[in-house]
């Protein structure tokens, strides 16, 4: 059976060059229904610069840095209804696409409601690795959130994810995170919600000139972490974290998205 793919694409700051050739890519190996660009505070010249794209690529623009996690919802939001399954991939390519069809494959194919890429399993295959410190603070973080989320992946954070949209529509009210613990959250949320979460070993290599500080982003991951395991037991009906939970007050992403989208209306 058919099923129609859409794949969301967060960019901060991308090579232009290589995006292109990515975006292309994707389209010839995984034929999706839309690929859709969420381009952060892009730089004058960066659509210029981009190679003639397929029809099937489209690019939806911000003034500002709004973090992975936000991009990554706004694009999920503006393609849910129209497609079976969402998946996202980083810009920079570090996923080649026809390992990347195998995650999206898992959930198309129904194998999976939350199909995670993983750099870390076993049966991995990583052309080029990070540098030792961003794989030491890595492995140390994927070793934690193994003992403090209630799915023992190997890798978390891989940029290469897909799920259902009826499982998109199940867990989208819960996200909060908007940089790159999205993920971790996203896994976490899911898992207390039942879904099937699958992980997908790929082929990966590491590209210089990420955007991401090493050490400020394992900070925030950690404190993510510990936030992503409250919300998930909050979902499972954990009477301690619904008292700690009755103390926020807090908007999720697409409740802040709505809020961003009722603000332009008015000014325009």
């Amino acid at each position: 059976m058919t099923r129609a793919v859409g794949i969301v694409v967060p960019a901060y700051r991308p090579d232009p060059e290589r995006l292109s050739g990515y975006l292309g890519a994707l389209v010839d190996r995984l034929d999706p229904a839309v690929v859709r660009v969420e381009l952060d505070a892009p730089r004058p010249d960066v659509r210029d610069r981009l190679a003639p794209l397929p029809d099937r690529v489209e690019i939806a623009t911000a003034d500002r840095r709004r973090g992975k996690g936000t991009a990554i919802t706004a694009g999920f939001e503006a393609l849910a209804d129209d497609v079976d399954t969402l998946a996202f991939a980083d810009a920079d390519g570090s996923t080649p696409a026809p390992s990347f069809a195998d995650v999206v494959d898992a959930v198309a194919d129904g194998k999976a409601d939350l199909a995670v890429g993983s750099r870390r399993h076993p049966d991995a295959d990583v052309a080029a690795h990070q540098t030792f410190a961003r794989r030491r603070l890595g492995d140390g973080f994927a070793w934690l959130a193994r003992r403090m989320l209630d799915e023992p992946l190997y890798d978390y954070q891989c940029g290469a994810k897909a799920i259902s949209a009826d499982a998109w529509r199940d867990v989208r009210a819960h996200l909060y995170e908007p940089g790159f613990a999205w993920d971790i959250e996203l896994v976490a949320v899911a898992g207390a919600l039942g879904h099937r979460v699958v992980e997908v070993p790929v082929r990966w290599e590491d590209r210089p000139g990420s955007t991401v500080s090493t050490v400020g982003t394992t900070f925030r991951l950690a404190r993510a972490l510990v936030t992503a395991r409250h919300r998930a037991r909050l979902l499972g009906d954990d009477r301690l974290h619904e008292l700690l939970d009755s103390q926020r007050d807090e908007q999720s992403l697409i409740e802040r998205l709505a809020v961003a989208d009722a603000e332009v209306r008015e000014a325009d």
